[in-house]
């Protein structure tokens, strides 16, 4: 799951959704490119003048995610092409088990074409299983059985999603469906005017409470051209939420893949549709990647000499263990040396197996970028799966970096993102994540913020340290990441789900924000 949503709907807080739509032209002042310009952006302007005649190489970043448009206008050239592969005859060329693998592979498809978009969440899906095992039973039945405790632990959880997605669909509903439709006529009565302007509002001093939440939020409407969108979005979302993350019936995989989602060796399925049916959030994490650079078409990529890799296997709901487990083996065995994993769950059920691919990945001196989780939450007490560490490990991850989101408002005290989780342990560094403009599919363009948009802007900077600085291992190049930092520490910024300000250094391993510059003059030393 990555997009967020506000925790209050009721009027004006039901508006605080993860993105916003906008025109390029109608782009609020400064949020263009703004993370590839000065700290707090990227520095990656500067860091382009100090390569200046050094030669680059392509290299491929696998980008597992929802799907990329790899028609794209914007990507042209950038899109990853497996040359061992003959395109649209139907066999597996390159024997890697993968039929017509062009640009990667769709692990959320069948053979005759057909996707998987909705899905439930992973708290859904153990609870599905577990329920029928344990609800009958007394406690001194099942004392002892190494599941009750799981057991026990996602049924709480489920019940309170469950409830407060509902609660949150109704409120939603009642705003969409009666509060705005008899709005304008509430306040033209009000203002004694029927075809009131922005400038009428801005001068109406309402006397209660209720007309000044209406103002507010009229105000928002006439402001903002992509208002009832966004309306539209969150009930949409929320809907989904109830239809498909939260139901304990919903067989999807089961009726269109059709595999056995907990064993690691049944490989064949999936197909080569690397867009999907979803493709907005992997494409624009594609985009802050390697978006073509300086051709004034929407946001600029980070890395400009880079080949991107489409695995699909995220899903609308909680991405499965076996596909991420399987597209990062994928990624490796076909020259990937950058995967970015926009993605997230709170419970993960073949954690071996993820595990065990994370390592082989480290083997082959690929680096991992994993997004921290847009939760406002600390992941040293509750993990992000992937995780950091798993209670199993024995051995840090070596090739894994965690990324929080931060944003252009360093100087307010505003450095970490408000959504953004983090942890002094489990989060290894911040990059811009908050307002990014950048593609989407169909040739748009659109503002997301996330961790879900931080991973990729560091996946960036590897791919363009790797590219200029070849004779580097990834392993030099994650190092390089984390010294060169722009180190905030010591200095006060509000902390994550609270109002409260707290030295960066505590939200943050490094207690830094990524500086591609910093870091192309650290690399020019090794």
């Amino acid at each position: 799951m990555n997009r967020i949503f506000g925790k209050s709907i009721l009027l004006l807080a039901l508006l605080t959704f993860s993105f916003n739509t906008f025109a390029q032209e109608k782009l609020p002042k400064g949020v263009l490119n703004w993370y590839n310009a000065a700290i707090p952006g990227m520095n990656t302007e500067i860091a382009y003048k100090l390569v200046k005649g050094r030669k680059s190489t392509p290299v491929i970043v696998a980008v597992i995610d929802s799907g990329i448009d790899v028609e794209h206008p914007d990507l042209k050239g950038q899109i990853w092409v497996n040359t061992k592969e003959i395109p649209g005859n139907g066999i597996d060329d390159d024997g890697n088990g993968y039929v017509d693998d062009i640009h990667g592979w769709n692990f959320l498809g069948n053979s005759k074409g057909e996707h998987l978009n909705e899905t439930t969440l992973e708290v859904t899906r153990i609870y599905a299983k577990l329920k029928p095992v344990f609800e009958a039973l007394e406690e001194d039945q099942v004392k002892g059985h190494p599941e009750y405790t799981i057991y026990k632990m996602v049924k709480k959880e489920y019940e309170k999603k469950r409830k407060e997605a509902e609660s949150t669909f109704a409120q939603i509903k009642a705003f969409k469906n009666d509060i705005l439709p008899s709005m304008d006529g509430i306040i033209a009565e009000q203002l004694g005017k029927e075809n009131f302007t922005l400038a009428d509002l801005k001068k109406w001093k309402p006397k209660d409470p209720q007309m000044t939440q209406m103002k507010r939020i009229a105000m928002m409407k006439l402001e903002d051209p992509s208002f009832l969108e966004q309306i539209q979005e969150g009930y949409d979302y929320y809907e989904n939420s109830l239809k498909y993350h939260y139901n304990l019936e919903f067989t999807g995989r089961q009726d269109i893949i059709g595999d056995n989602e907990m064993d690691i060796n049944d490989r064949n399925y999936g197909n080569n549709n690397v867009k999907g049916p979803d493709a907005l959030h992997g494409t624009h994490v594609g985009g802050i990647i390697g978006a073509v650079r300086g051709n004034k078409l929407g946001g600029d990529g980070v890395a400009a000499n880079v080949q991107l890799m489409s695995l699909r296997a995220v899903p609308d709901g909680d991405e499965y263990d076996k596909d991420i487990a399987l597209a990062i083996r994928y990624a490796v065995d076909n020259g990937a040396k950058v995967i970015n994993m926009s993605f997230g769950k709170a419970f993960s059920p073949m954690q071996k197996d993820v595990y065990a691919a994370m390592r082989y990945a480290e083997e082959k001196d690929v680096l991992l970028i994993h997004a921290a989780g847009n939760d406002g939450k600390d992941i040293d007490k509750e993990p992000n799966f992937p995780a950091v560490k798993y209670e199993f490990q024995t051995t840090p991850n070596t090739m894994l970096l965690t990324i929080g989101a931060s944003t252009r408002h360093a100087k307010k005290g505003e450095l970490a993102a408000a959504f953004s989780n983090y942890g002094q342990e489990g989060v290894d560094i911040f990059a811009p994540g908050y307002e990014i403009y950048n593609t989407v599919p169909e040739g748009k363009y659109q503002t997301l913020q996330g961790t879900s948009m931080a991973a990729p802007m560091v996946a960036g900077v590897a791919a363009f340290l790797k590219s200029y600085f070849p004779q580097l291992t990834m392993r030099q190049i994650k190092d390089i990441i984390l010294e060169s930092g722009k180190s905030y520490a010591g200095t006060m910024h509000v902390k994550p789900g609270t109002e409260r300000k707290v030295d960066f250094a505590t939200l943050c391993k490094s207690g830094k924000v990524v500086d591609l510059a910093a870091a192309v003059k650290l690399a020019l030393t090794k």
